[in-house]
């Protein structure tokens, strides 16, 4: 089975490839330039690996949350690619990615991901690893770090850039939860949407590429004027 993973929801850039269980990356901090260097970079990967778009079975999507305009990039450029493959596609979070990632990297079993929402807000979710695969916990949300929902206590390990732009006010509301490790430079990486879609192709449950839709949370991109105001004098 040949699966192409990519992700654009975040600054990070990444395309990756799942070769009969192995798999093959690239990865860049791209900031805004996610629209010039994603086909770059998927055509690279496939000419390094010797893999034509023909020979995909599949599509994975990070959908978000995260920059609106980045999560539009990846999923059109998915859903594009799907059709005019006529392959099916899965759906990935954003927050899942960072979850599987704790779990590959740091042998996580409980993760708090985290994502900057900007606004004074995150994009929360709390994960668990179920075969070493994470396992979303309640429901991802988008909320003030003041208000983010406390999970069971005990060790967690925390992900996302949500932890380095938001990390003292989460910690004081998760002041009984144990943070170990906590990686507020993590992002999300089209490696780990692999790890996760992976199983569910090999089960048949792609679908068709019109059902791919992105993941927002919130339908708004900025604060009005007397919002900021407001919250530059707080």
């Amino acid at each position: 089975m040949k699966l192409l993973a990519l992700d654009t929801a975040t600054e990070a850039c990444s395309v990756a490839l799942w070769l009969d269980g192995r798999i093959e990356q690239r990865y860049e901090a791209v900031g805004r330039g996610h629209s010039q260097r994603l086909p770059q970079m998927l055509q690279e990967l496939l000419v390094d690996c010797g893999v034509a778009a023909g020979q995909l079975d599949g599509i994975a999507c990070g959908i978000g949350p995260g920059s609106f305009a980045g999560v539009r990039i990846g999923v059109g450029f998915a859903k594009g690619l799907a059709l005019g493959l006529d392959r099916p596609v899965l759906p990935v979070t954003s927050l899942a990615m960072l979850a599987q990632g704790a779990i590959r990297q740091h042998g996580a079993q409980r993760v708090l991901a985290a994502i900057d929402a900007r606004m004074n807000e995150v994009y929360f979710a709390a994960y668990v690893a179920q075969d070493g695969l994470a396992r979303l916990q309640g429901e991802a949300l988008v909320a003030p770090a003041e208000g983010v929902p406390v999970p069971e206590p005990g060790a967690w390990a925390a992900a996302g850039s949500g932890w380095s732009s938001h990390g003292d006010a989460l910690r004081q509301r998760l002041a009984g939860i144990t943070l170990e490790p906590l990686d507020g430079a993590a992002l999300p990486q089209a490696h780990d949407a692999l790890l996760l879609a992976a199983p569910l192709f090999a089960a048949g449950q792609g679908v068709p590429a019109g059902e791919l839709l992105p993941l927002y949370l919130r339908n708004r991109v900025a604060l009005t004027k007397a919002e900021q105001d407001a919250a530059r004098k707080g």
